[in-house]
């Protein structure tokens, strides 16, 4: 197979992505280039030719140089992809990466604020800021964040039509164009009213303008808005960002009963395997459990496990 045919295959494969998966214009742009990158070291051999040796000596060059195994294991995924469509594509009858492990990727979720801090957040660190806009613009973000559960960019893409609904549910676009529902509760709602209200006059389109109203706040803007909270509530700026908040969120959910398959929903995963890093939470308050209520725990816990 020609490098001409591996073009045809590799834009082919991003149609798909498009198309099939609604895989954003950044997603597709990663594929390209990460595809870009291992036919670079296989040449001047084929895509289409590969084998699982290809493969491998791939991913040893990575790890040489000192790539991250986050990074690693997203670049296999890809060509895991890739190749799985040129099967059903009849290019190929089988699948050079199928044998390849993934490197070993640890938790990377940070460690979550707990209930004081968030307190503190809405209740302080969203008042006497150099004027009343910020103040609105503060207790909008925080309450909807942390309410939601939102990634940033999905808050940052809220229209401002997104509270003339009506009801105790926010319609979120999330990743690849997936829509769910997320309950709002009613003091989120309150603040993303007033914000709307506040800035009426500039008509803009987005629940949170930028400096030109005609385009949203961007993520730069938002996380010194986040930075002026944190250091009015006393909470250390370094644990406050829109994916701590995020995971407060979940983890305070799953600590107050919450399970995995509606945090799943809630958080816009599309693998039940994505939420399930959270088990870390559920395990401990299964502990504390223990420990507080079974009859041996005067004993220990770890007397439970002497049979």
């Amino acid at each position: 197979m020609s490098r001409s045919g591996d073009s045809r295959h590799v834009e082919a494969f991003l149609e798909m992505l498009a198309a099939e998966r609604g895989a954003a214009l950044k997603t597709r742009q990663a594929y390209a280039s990460d595809l870009a990158d291992f036919a670079a070291h296989c040449a001047p051999m084929s895509l289409c030719d590969v084998q699982g040796r290809e493969v491998q000596s791939y991913l040893a060059e990575l790890s040489r140089a000192g790539l991250a195994a986050r990074t690693a294991a997203r670049r296999l995924s890809c060509l895991r992809q890739f190749y799985r469509f040129l099967m059903l594509e009849s290019v190929r009858e089988d699948d050079p990466t199928e044998r390849q492990q993934a490197p070993k990727i640890g938790s990377s979720l940070p460690r979550p604020l707990d209930e004081a801090e968030i307190r503190l957040l809405l209740e302080t660190g969203t008042q006497g800021h150099e004027n009343e806009r910020r103040d609105v613009v503060s207790r909008a973000a925080l309450e909807l964040l942390y309410t939601t559960g939102l990634r940033i960019s999905e808050l940052l893409a809220l229209p401002a039509t997104c509270v003339h609904v009506r009801g105790p549910m926010l319609l979120v676009r999330g990743k690849g164009g997936r829509e769910r529902l997320v309950p709002l509760s009613r003091s989120a709602r309150e603040a993303a009213d007033q914000l709307v209200h506040f800035d009426r006059d500039l008509g803009s389109p987005w629940l949170f303008p930028g400096r030109n109203p005609q385009k949203p706040l961007t993520r730069q803007g938002f996380d010194k808005i986040l930075l002026a909270c944190a250091l009015k509530a006393g909470v250390d700026p370094d644990r406050v960002s829109p994916h701590v908040l995020r995971h407060s969120f979940a983890s305070h959910l799953l600590a107050h009963g919450a399970d995995l398959r509606a945090l799943q929903m809630l958080l816009g995963h599309a693998d039940i395997a994505t939420t399930q890093i959270y088990t870390q939470v559920m395990s401990e308050r299964l502990r504390q459990a223990v420990s507080a209520h079974h009859p041996l725990a005067r004993k220990g816990v770890s007397a439970l496990a002497e049979d």
